[in-house]
């Protein structure tokens, strides 16, 4: 099962000839490819997986997928504290 996570690009730039933008994810940045979306800009959403955004997706649903990932982090705190 392969997870994306979502992340809010920062700054656009260019690496050997690669677009390649500062992303967001929480407070924690890192570098992401952007070359598979190609028409994301600053302050806009995109699905990241390995290193490489897959996706552009809209404020809304970066912040359903937010809220899904604590739910399931909730989840698995449950989990670990029961016998």
């Amino acid at each position: 099962m392969c997870l994306a996570v979502p992340g809010r690009v920062v700054e656009l730039y260019r690496e050997h000839d690669v677009r390649m933008g500062k992303v967001d994810f929480g407070g924690i940045s890192r570098p992401v490819c952007l070359e598979h979306v190609p028409e994301v800009r600053a302050d806009e959403y995109v699905l990241v997986h390995a290193g490489f955004a897959l996706v552009r997706i809209d404020e809304e649903e970066a912040r359903r997928v937010f809220e899904l990932m604590e739910q399931l982090d909730s989840l698995e705190e449950l989990r670990e504290g029961s016998p």
